[in-house]
């Protein structure tokens, strides 16, 4: 029996209604770009499986290193502990992070650290005798699925069971260049009518959204309206920390810094699940103190896992090479290439380009989930490209090490996809 029928006896995949999609792709092994499954047929990963293999599928490098640390010490609770791991990557981390972080909580996925940074605004002002309770966040935003990350979000596909249940937030739009003056008025009201404790939002990029930009003047002046009004900004850097807006983190684009970031995703290049939210040392001292109460009563078993640890620093190592920061700017290059030779073909309404990450729209009304984006999904499959359309946008978050020939490849299946719509 295959693995793809073994699979359905017992298995309950993510973001799938099984009774409308009941196959799977039993995946045998990956290396570098490349996906293999159990037919012998081979898949560009053009997404970096959700943004997270960014040195490539089993990179030799961050598994060495792994492996080694996995002789010397695999777990241990890291409540009252502290290990090598860790504390390397703590020291690695803080060197290329905003300079204005200088702590870090270590969790397991990327949902939870937003969690923990919503937790931290809101226990910020409590632990200071303020009760502010409301947060801001933008629209069309994604966050995550646990319940502080749904509450933030605002794609209804995901949240309409359960928005009943959650923290209050209000949204405002994002920054296009030429509605910051509409926002900040927005802004201003928000503030006199409510309690606000912090700004959640992801910087640059609206991942879920399509792969959604917008300006980083806007997001800056945002941001210093924060800080004028003590609201505490949380930057969801999830999907676009590490490299993929052509600077280590999309804040760098921004003179503001955000009080909080958020990170998992390509934080262990794809091998092991962990998340870190960092923090300013701002944040951190509101929770310090002689009242245990005033302590962020969250953990999680799994929190600093030692190998976790070892492959985040691995791929930090990486990240700061000369090997890969040259893959970065060839493919941004590539990218602006492609979008020029794209951008006006008939069936392409726009495109848009933020670092490695590159997207178009097709001119056409497609349902997120609905028939001709499955339609889209399978050509690129049986055209030996793993891509995942939001809707009617077509996007590209390859890692780093696709070599230009694979990825001349992903623009043609996409250009020859085209035709089918």
């Amino acid at each position: 029996m295959s693995l793809k029928q073994r699979d359905k006896k017992h298995i309950w995949h993510p973001l799938t209604q099984h009774k409308l999609h009941p196959e799977t792709i039993a995946i045998t092994k990956a290396k570098g770009c490349i996906l293999f499954d159990e037919d012998g047929n081979e898949y560009i990963d053009a997404i970096a499986s959700w943004y997270t293999c960014m040195y490539g599928h089993c990179n030799p490098y961050i598994t060495q290193k792994v492996s080694s640390q996995m002789q010397v010490l695999d777990q241990v609770v890291f409540s009252g502990f502290t290990h090598e791991p860790a504390v390397k990557l703590s020291e690695a981390l803080i060197d290329i992070l905003p300079e204005n972080q200088n702590k870090l909580f270590f969790s397991d996925n990327g949902s939870t650290s937003v969690e923990i940074g919503i937790k931290m605004a809101l226990q910020y002002h409590f632990n200071r005798g303020e009760k502010r309770k409301v947060l801001i966040a933008f629209e069309d935003s994604f966050h995550g699925d646990t319940f502080g990350a749904m509450s933030v979000s605002g794609l209804s596909i995901y949240n309409g069971p359960f928005e009943d249940f959650f923290l209050e937030v209000k949204r405002i739009p994002t920054p296009s260049g030429e509605n910051h003056d509409i926002i900040l008025n927005q802004l201003e009201e928000l503030v006199s009518k409510h309690e606000i404790a912090g700004f959640v939002y992801e910087p640059l990029v609206q991942g879920a959204a399509a792969m959604k930009m917008h300006n980083a003047e806007g997001l800056n002046e945002i941001l210093n309206f924060c800080k004028i009004h003590q609201i505490i900004t949380v930057a969801d850097e999830v999907m676009t920390g590490f490299g993929k807006t052509g600077r280590s983190f999309a804040s760098d684009h921004i003179e503001n810094k955000p009080d909080i970031i958020c990170l998992s995703k390509a934080l262990t290049g794809g091998l092991l699940p962990m998340a870190i939210t960092s923090c300013s040392q701002n944040i951190y001292d509101a929770f310090y103190s002689d009242d245990m109460s005033k302590g962020l009563f969250h953990g999680h078993t799994y929190s600093a896992n030692p190998l976790s640890c070892t492959a985040a620093l691995a791929g930090i190592e990486l990240l700061n090479s000369d090997d890969i920061q040259d893959c970065i700017k060839r493919i941004i290059t590539s990218h602006q290439q492609f979008g020029e030779h794209i951008k006006n073909h008939p069936k392409v309404a726009s495109i848009r380009q933020t670092g490695i990450i590159f997207a178009l729209d097709l001119n056409i009304e497609m349902e997120r989930y609905g028939d001709l984006r499955d339609k889209l999904f399978q050509f690129f499959m049986k055209n030996g490209i793993f891509l995942r359309p939001l809707g009617n946008t077509i996007y590209i978050q390859a890692p780093y090490v696709i070599s230009e020939e694979q990825l001349q490849k992903v623009y043609q299946v996409i250009e020859d996809a085209l035709e089918i719509v």
